[in-house]
């Protein structure tokens, strides 16, 4: 039942990755379409993530009183019900009001899930989870481009509202599943911290900026690298929207192949060597040139990179900060990482509309740098908490055995990757 309900997660991550990639590849018809300049979509990405925000706070609340099955499933339909209104609007005003329920379905799904298996499973699902966000993102450009081909934008909205719509009916008719293969586990309840308790953690401020920085960067890139096509190098939309899915065929694939060693590695290594990695895309990226081969490669590689840094950085919430606190701390985390996809994008649209989108790598490697400082910082504050994760039902036997009631650096061994880091 274990294995069955891992697939449900993932099937719910792929409709939570679909509609995240239509407005970027959409946007350069949209916006003409609409009367509407192109810096607009950070209006509408501004609405749609501050009600992520909103929903990714609430998230342990919503929890602790539906349960993580129901947030899930009531998360899915909202969405559904959002694209639809994409699908059917005419007007800005129109895909701002349906912005609402896209952003705050999106945020509770997103916090939910992410501490869900953050607590009963290992690194590898962790990362495979967000690799099946990937495969949503990547499928929705290639709707999107085909729509724009032989039909409207419109169109590729609607398709994909009906995709969601099934995956909806599928989560509902498998509710049973959770509690059969988690039993009372299935329902777990996160602890209620105030904001402020939850700062008070340490290292949790660090993190939650370096979220700030690393969302800021990966959502500028998704957002905005079907316009940089159209706009740096000069290309048609059709094509640019498919060119844009290279981002994130870049991470889906880097997720798979980075699920194969994190557990090896550890969640603290896998974030430096998707850095390393991402760093040779954003130098592809300054090179000048004429040809847009290496701004391809340089996107490609910078989804590679990025692969297994969210995903990383949430599973390591746990053994951070405690699992009696996880639920709360990614709630906020996710929170953060949509202050960073509120902001900055926008940000981006109305700095590149005035200096030219060829300035796109510079804003990318300031993020990133960002992040990379944070989060080593947050790793070496955040000590009191470091032990190996033993998922759900080892951890289960293990306390039943040892009457171990949290994992905590007293009761836990560390692995000798955790040790060699300290």
């Amino acid at each position: 039942m274990a294995g069955l309900l891992i697939a449900v997660i993932y099937l719910a991550f792929v409709s939570l990755g679909l509609p995240d990639s239509l407005l970027g590849a959409a946007w350069p018809v949209m916006h003409v379409e609409m009367g509407a300049p192109v810096s607009y979509m950070g209006i509408i990405s501004m609405v749609i993530a501050g009600c992520t925000i909103i929903s990714s706070l609430l998230s342990n609340t919503l929890i602790n009183k539906l349960g993580t099955r129901w947030v899930t499933v009531i998360s899915v339909f909202m969405t559904a019900a959002a694209l639809f209104g994409f699908s059917f609007a005419t007007k800005l005003w129109m895909l701002l009001i349906f912005s609402v329920p896209y952003g705050l379905g999106a945020g509770a799904i997103d916090a939910a899930l992410n501490n869900y298996v953050a607590l009963h499973f290992k690194s590898r699902q962790m990362v495979w989870l967000h690799c099946f966000w990937g495969v949503g993102a990547i499928v929705s450009p290639f709707v999107m481009s085909f729509a724009l081909t032989h039909a409207v934008w419109n169109e590729g909205y609607r398709i994909i509202g009906y995709v969601q719509l099934a995956i909806g009916v599928i989560l509902l008719l498998t509710l049973p599943l959770w509690k059969k293969a988690g039993g009372s586990a299935a329902e777990d309840k996160p602890k209620k911290l105030l904001l402020v308790e939850v700062f008070k953690l340490k290292g949790a401020p660090l993190i939650m900026l370096a979220f700030f920085a690393y969302c800021a960067a990966e959502a500028t890139a998704m957002y905005w690298a079907s316009t940089y096509f159209v706009e740096a190098k000069h290309l048609a939309s059709e094509l640019a929207a498919k060119f844009a899915s290279l981002f994130y065929i870049g991470m889906t694939a880097g997720r798979f192949l980075s699920g194969l060693i994190s557990d090896k590695l550890g969640d603290k290594r896998m974030i430096l060597t998707g850095t390393a990695v991402l760093s040779v895309g954003l130098i592809l990226l300054f090179i000048p040139s004429g040809n847009y081969a290496l701004a391809l490669a340089g996107f490609l590689i910078l989804g590679l990179g990025c692969a297994p840094i969210y995903p990383c950085i949430v599973h390591s919430a746990p053994v951070n900060f405690g699992t009696e606190n996880s639920g709360a701390v990614i709630g906020v985390q996710m929170a953060f990482a949509y202050v960073g996809n509120t902001f900055m994008p926008p940000l981006f649209g109305l700095i590149a509309s005035r200096a030219g989108f060829e300035i796109m790598p510079l804003y990318l490697v300031i993020f990133f740098a960002a992040m990379l400082v944070l989060v080593l910082l947050c790793f070496k504050t955040a000590g009191k908490y470091r032990c190996s994760f033993v998922p759900a039902p080892e951890y289960v036997h293990a306390a039943k055995t040892h009457h171990i009631s949290t994992f905590s650096a007293e009761n836990i061994e560390t692995t000798p990757a955790e040790r060699g880091e300290k």
